[in-house]
């Protein structure tokens, strides 16, 4: 069956802007095909969300400690390098690596939907908490953050 592709890798997050959501499901869809192509639209999709959450989006490194500085686990950091330089250190989001497969971009699938649960899930459903708190209760935060 060609049509619809069969998408393989990890569901994406729902909270993923459209854009990214986009080259996410492309790269599901062409995994079994081409993991090299899968692991470049994802390595593409980090940088665009590296984009999304505030940053150039023009240097993964860069982004990457200042994602840190605001509150990524150092934990997703590591793993982020250990991709990257798995990847080749030379290799820039939406090129092809010769080293890739199946399993780098299934780290990848797992590192993009981790980086958009701690960044925009978890502060979303935080928010969305206490905004459901009493205005008063609310009002006396304030005053104690004042």
């Amino acid at each position: 069956m060609l049509f619809p592709p069969e998408l393989h890798g990890d569901e994406p997050n729902e909270d993923l802007p459209p854009d990214i959501l986009a080259d996410y499901q492309e790269a599901r869809s062409i995994l079994n095909l081409s993991p090299r192509g899968a692991a470049a639209l994802l390595r593409l999709a980090i940088q665009t969300l590296c984009g999304h959450l505030g940053e150039s989006g023009k240097n993964i490194n860069s982004d990457i400690a200042s994602l840190v500085k605001k509150g990524l686990s150092p934990v997703i950091q590591k793993s982020l390098d250990v991709v990257r330089v798995i990847g080749n250190e030379a290799v820039h989001p939406g090129t092809l690596d010769l080293k890739d497969d199946r399993d780098t971009a299934s780290k990848l699938f797992r590192l993009v939907n981790l980086i958009a649960e701690q960044m925009i899930s978890h502060p979303k459903h935080v928010h969305a908490m206490y905004e459901e708190l009493p205005e008063s209760k609310k009002n006396e935060i304030e005053k104690r953050d004042g």
